[in-house]
């Protein structure tokens, strides 16, 4: 097991390293590494964002919602039919003009568009926090799939070994990603795709093989089937926030822009939604678990559901395949930090630093970005401890609270120019506040920091997602103040032809 782990560890390295010579382009341009020179076909596209999308939230976070507190974690399953619908709206807008203005963020659109370095600053700061957790959560799956090999290959997780071996493994992802940037990225997304479709597939076929299907998995935690009534407002706020807030996420935007042309970025967007069959079989392993003993005791050695994957290939598969797909699961974390902090990194150079040094050179940019990227990834492991792995999906919940305040700026204002920048600030600010707030008072409060719980707020309707209670507050302030405040001179972005853009 960890003999085939470690020579498909090395292959992964070979192809972020390759990076920096495939498909060669000056990568002292930040377009160049951080976009990958803005030339994916719509098979690169669709993989990439695959990769960026589908993360360790997908391979272990969700399942382990589900084998802890079951149906209310299936609310991943109908978000993500929902988000691409969203994102079929908006990308290909955000991509028409980002190609025609040189833009390379989120930021760089919002700071065109309102004519505010304040605004545009505020997002890029919004988007790097809300990233943090976010890689948080990609670390808490890798040490997940490691302590598992290591406790089948030793009899024992030490946690000198697993420790050592994480931070090789992100020393070799920062050091690709310094070099060859989104190419590296985008290899590797190839790679560790194929790998966790082998994973999923297998798997379960043969654990149902093996037990006789999912009603023998259900019948041990029948209570899992069905949503509690108390649930359904949690659920349906679940739902609408993740939608509304995966394509705000500055690494989504990377992907997006990375595309080649507006078409083949439409096709790819489409269709990802396969990428939805995995996460609903991957979700189903946190039930499936329950009916495997030999699983169930490796998560009950644990404590903790986030190993509930992990357990599951370790009980099911031969050992060299176990390797293969424990490999799967690692860099399936890898992968998504390392797209992640290469957006963090632009935002910090193109729309902080440069704000106040607009003379930086295209080199120094770069190289900012690059080092930048390398050093968000260990702040990130700072996360880690803030919530029980069991329910490690929350650190994602708790990042798309900031990200969600994002929406008016980035997203609607692709359509309208109602917005106005003073009232984008406020509502930003607002949404901002209430949100941290309501997590505080959830989480230290009352004392819910590591259940199930801790990204809901209770209000006299039910508990809802504090994100999607913070945006609407937001957007209402948006709007109001937008009414009352005096029109000034619109800002019209130049339109792409759409000769040149399709």
């Amino acid at each position: 097991m960890v003999s085939t782990f470690v020579v498909f560890f090395a292959l992964f390295a070979f192809l972020g390293f390759y990076g920096s010579r495939w498909r060669r382009g000056d990568l002292n341009k930040i377009a160049e590494w951080a976009l990958a020179g803005r030339r994916l076909g719509t098979f690169l596209a669709f993989l990439l964002v695959g990769a960026d999308l589908y993360t360790a939230y997908t391979f272990v976070a969700v399942p382990s919602g589900v084998f802890a507190k079951g149906a209310l974690y299936f609310f991943a399953v109908p978000y993500v039919g929902v988000t691409f619908a969203i994102a079929l709206a908006f990308a290909p807008k955000l991509w028409e003009l980002s190609r025609k203005n040189g833009y390379v963020t989120g930021s760089d659109f919002i700071k065109d568009k309102f004519q505010s370095k304040t605004l545009s600053i505020l997002t890029a700061i919004t988007g790097i926090v809300a990233l943090l957790p976010y890689i948080a959560l990609q670390i808490v799956g890798m040490q997940a799939a490691l302590a598992t090999m290591l406790y089948y290959a030793i009899g024992s997780a030490s946690h000198t070994v697993e420790e050592v071996s994480l931070v090789i493994a992100f020393l070799i992802l920062a050091a690709f990603t310094f070099t060859s940037g989104l190419r590296g990225a985008t290899l590797t997304a190839v790679f560790k795709d194929i790998l966790i479709w082998i994973t999923v597939v297998v798997t379960i076929v043969v654990t149902l093989v093996t037990i006789g299907g999912f009603q023998t998995a259900f019948s041990k935690v029948p209570a899992y089937a069905t949503l509690p009534p108390k649930l359904l407002p949690g659920y349906m706020t679940l739902v609408l926030g993740s939608a509304l807030a995966l394509y705000l996420y500055p690494h989504a935007v990377n992907g997006v822009l990375s595309a080649e042309s507006k078409h083949k970025l439409r096709v790819s967007t489409s269709l990802l939604p396969l990428y939805g069959l995995g996460l609903a079989l991957l979700a189903l392993f946190g039930i499936l678990v329950y009916a495997v003993p030999s699983a169930l005791s490796i998560v009950k050695h644990f404590g903790s559901g986030i190993y509930a994957v992990p357990a599951l290939i370790t009980a099911t598969l031969p050992p060299w395949l176990a390797g293969i797909a424990l490999l799967g699961i690692f860099i399936g974390g890898l992968v998504p930090a390392a797209i992640m902090a290469i957006a963090q990194g632009n935002l910090l150079t193109r729309n902080i630093i440069k704000e106040f040094k607009p003379n930086l050179s295209e080199k120094a940019e770069s190289d900012i970005a690059k080092w930048a990227s390398a050093v968000f990834k260990f702040i990130a492991l700072g996360f880690v401890f803030t919530v029980s792995s069991t329910y490690a999906i929350q650190l994602q919940l708790l990042g798309g609270i900031l990200i969600l305040q994002l929406l008016p700026t980035l997203f609607l204002s692709l359509y309208t120019n109602y917005f106005k920048k003073e009232a984008s600030i406020v509502g930003l600010l607002l949404g901002l506040f209430l949100g941290v707030f309501m997590a505080f008072e959830t989480n230290v409060v009352k004392g819910h920091f590591t259940g199930f719980n801790s990204s809901l707020f209770n209000t006299p309707i039910g508990s809802l997602y504090i994100g999607v209670i913070a945006l609407a507050a937001n957007l209402l302030v948006s709007a109001a103040l937008s009414a009352v405040i005096p029109r000034r001179e619109v800002v019209q972005l130049p339109q792409p032809q759409n000769k040149q853009s399709s």
